[in-house]
């Protein structure tokens, strides 16, 4: 007869959870290593009351009968998501947090984090309260009322954003889809968000749980290799090639495939361009790294793009930026060879594809090009030698600060920064004009020192991300870099850091506005309106003052210790002294050039941002027929 052990279906979860782990190469970790909660009438009882139960050491120790679960106190659903995707993203998706909510607006506060999560494919564990499943009042608090269905909650606002999805309307319920979530959160191809929606009345439901459920389970993280009509394919190919070119994506890093992909340049000559997710696959230093690719990129890894005749993907999806919206690979015969270990990107760009685990695939791949003696031409790698020389040239001027007693600019901030920084510190940036400054000019000195989560852009990610990332890594030093425009957004987490003592380092980069969107503002015709942090002015546009915000004394009410950089004097100091605090820090730093994005060299290939058809404005006009001629240069790769 099994044996079985009455449980409320919250306590049944968090001891199921407790037990799950991931192993790779050989490396068990636990896969659900704590979990975040804001606490309200949906889940204080359910999940908040197991949470309670679970959250210390027995005297007997941890085991699968008496489990552990760490718990960490949010201050905004969002960000709750974002600590847990940053601390899942340093732990190479091997490991990630749970996030508990109430209903209502707590849960639906979760769907940008998960909207995140889910398309950076980074794992995350979603458990918002849901109404009464038995519905003895109806409708109850928070209820949306929907005619036509009865079985909708707001909630569902979560499966179009989640790669599993399912409401616990029935105790039992709870084992198949359990296990559904964790095979989803450990899958390299199908991870991202998973939502399982608890009613508040099933939460709190008694059960007889067979003792199976709680035993300890590893999800084998597998490494598949390359399908031997693909990998010879793709070797035809790379040896066919005379300017081929890699772009390294974060899939590189989700694999830990930096080194076989350090040997697979080394061996091949082939240079190597990044996204902003790859970045960081080969050192900064690197002979075959070129830097940043797209929009974004660097001119060398955007010249070497637009001459290519084989680009090399290796764990990339081709976002826009990427690909300068279709305008950056134009060379007559370019054709793509994509390595990924997700079928659906395989396929992009009419490439070919190459479905594998990165690393596998790059160690086979290199093995077989190692027994056909290829490398490219020494013209072409000198070439791109001298290519990259004269970036870093322009990286070192936009660097230069010689003048101590002023403000610096921005690319000045990131360059004090990069002076003071070794392997160990890592730079969390999501949004605004920092990320294109930082995949331009950042020099990159370890494969996680580079964290910048592009896939959805989100402002208000760095602070939470930074303290996952912390939580990851705690014996490492992790920079939060946020602009104004992004503080403003989220920065209930410092509370957070503070309660924790978790010893983030944030540095605020005020200047007075949305600096990256009032670039693009002006040149898609938009004059930059509404992008400015001032005053309205008599015509009605906010054109006045700079608005007299101190977020240096909000961080610091927040519980921050908080430094004032005035001059470049001044935030040489204030960086240094950040960086050997123990303590959450802030930087507080108002940069020059407030009215123009960051002084950095600008975009050296073309974004698609649609400009309006008709207008009576003279910049407008203008940058329409900039537009025009733009897209005429967009090819179909087909």
């Amino acid at each position: 007869m099994t044996s079985t052990t009455r449980l409320t279906v919250a306590q049944a979860l968090v001891r199921f959870l407790a037990a799950q782990y991931t192993e790779r190469d050989g490396v068990r970790r636990r896969l659900i290593g704590a979990t975040w909660g804001i606490f309200g009438h949906g889940n204080v009882a359910g999940i908040g009351q197991a949470l309670v139960e679970y959250a210390t050491v027995p005297s007997g120790g941890t085991s699968p009968a008496s489990p552990v679960m760490p718990y960490h106190q949010g201050r905004n659903e969002q960000a709750m998501v974002h600590a847990a995707v940053g601390y899942a993203r340093q732990s190479n998706r091997l490991s990630t947090h749970a996030v508990t909510t109430s209903i209502g607006p707590g849960a639906t506060n979760l769907v940008t984090g998960a909207a995140l999560a889910t398309i950076n494919h980074l794992p995350v564990l979603l458990l918002p309260g849901d109404v009464f499943a038995t519905r003895p009042a109806d409708p109850v608090l928070q209820q949306l009322e929907v005619p036509y269905a009865g079985d909708v909650s707001v909630n569902d606002c979560l499966r179009p954003v989640s790669r599993y999805f399912d409401r616990i309307t029935r105790p039992e319920a709870l084992i198949p889809s359990a296990l559904q979530a964790m095979r989803v959160l450990t899958d390299p191809v199908e991870t991202g968000a998973v939502t399982l929606a608890l009613p508040q009345d099933v939460q709190a439901e008694a059960y007889d749980w067979p003792e199976e459920f709680f035993a300890e389970r590893v999800w084998v993280v597998r490494r598949p290799g390359a399908d031997p009509t693909e990998l010879a394919e793709a070797v035809r190919a790379v040896r066919a090639a005379r300017r081929p070119l890699v772009v390294a994506g974060g899939g590189v890093h989700h694999s830990r495939a930096e080194e076989a992909l350090a040997e697979f340049a080394e061996t091949t000559g082939i240079p190597v361009a990044s996204t902003q997710a790859g970045k960081g696959s080969l050192r900064w230093d690197h002979p075959q790294d070129v830097g940043g690719i797209g929009h974004t990129g660097t001119a060398a890894a955007d010249e070497l793009a637009r001459t290519a005749d084989l680009v090399i993907g290796v764990g990339t999806r081709y976002t826009d930026f990427t690909t300068a919206s279709g305008t950056l690979f134009t060379g007559e015969d370019v054709r793509f060879l994509n390595l990924t270990i997700a079928p659906f990107d395989g396929h992009k760009l009419a490439g070919m594809p190459l479905i594998a685990d990165a690393r596998s695939g790059l160690e086979e791949l290199t093995e077989a090009l190692e027994m056909h003696a290829y490398r490219v031409t020494d013209s072409y790698a000198r070439e791109y030698t001298e290519d990259k020389e004269r970036w870093e040239q322009r990286v070192d001027a936009c660097y230069e600060a010689d003048e101590p007693d002023i403000r610096p600019t921005q690319p000045q901030v990131l360059g004090m920064l990069d002076a003071l920084v070794d392997e160990s510190d890592i730079v969390v940036n999501a949004a605004g004009s920092l990320p294109g400054d930082l995949h331009k000019l950042w020099r990159t000195r370890s494969s996680d020192q580079y964290h910048l989560e592009y896939g959805y852009s989100c402002m208000g990610y760095e602070i939470p991300a930074a303290i996952g990332v912390k939580l990851a890594a705690p014996d490492r030093p992790v920079w939060a870099l946020v602009g104004d425009g992004t503080y403003l957004m989220m920065p209930t987490e410092l509370v957070t850091a503070v309660q924790e003592g978790i010893a983030v380092k944030v540095v605020i980069v005020q200047n007075h506005g949305y600096a990256s969107i009032g670039g693009l503002s002006e040149t898609v015709g938009a004059e930059r309106f509404g992008t400015a942090y001032r005053y309205r002015s008599d015509d009605g546009t906010f054109t006045g003052a700079p608005l007299p915000v101190d977020l240096a004394a909000n961080a610091a009410s927040l519980g921050l210790r908080v430094l004032r950089a005035k001059t470049v004097r001044d935030l040489r100091a204030a960086l240094a002294e950040a960086r050997a605090a123990d303590t959450p820090t802030c930087v507080y730093v108002e940069t020059q050039t407030a009215d123009t994005v960051s002084g950095a060299p600008p975009a050296q290939a073309w974004w698609d941002v649609p400009v309006a058809e008709t207008a009576t404005r003279p910049s407008a006009v203008k940058a329409r027929e900039l537009y025009e001629r733009h897209v005429a240069t967009r090819r179909r790769h087909l």
